[in-house]
């Protein structure tokens, strides 16, 4: 599994354009073999504060299949008019290996 999480914030005039773009950024991103998750998340604090979680099959599902797709090439274009410069980052992710809870550390004691 491979999960991307992104952040970024819209120019405040351009958020219906974004939005639009998204959506369907969103819903053809679902339809991929690959991706196994697209949330699209609002800042309750900040109308134009957005997160995108999106989780895909491996890494190859990420940035060789999705960035292929046929959507994709609108998908940056509208991001490129409206993400305020800066503002985009993305944070790549793989789920991470942790002990069992109650299982004893390498010196003897439990976690």
């Amino acid at each position: 599994m491979f999960v991307v999480i992104v952040n970024m914030r819209v120019e405040p005039g351009k958020l219906d354009d974004f939005r639009a773009a998204l959506a369907e950024n969103a819903e053809a991103a679902r339809r991929e073999p690959g991706c196994l998750r697209f949330d699209v998340l609002q800042s309750t604090g900040d109308p134009c504060a957005f997160v995108l979680h999106e989780i895909y099959r491996d890494e190859h599902a990420f940035f060789h299949e999705h960035r292929a797709a046929p959507h994709y090439p609108s998908w940056k274009a509208a991001s490129a008019a409206c993400v305020v410069p800066g503002t985009h980052q993305n944070t790549y992710c793989v789920p991470a290996e942790l002990p069992a809870a109650g299982k004893p550390d390498d010196r003897g004691r439990s976690r």
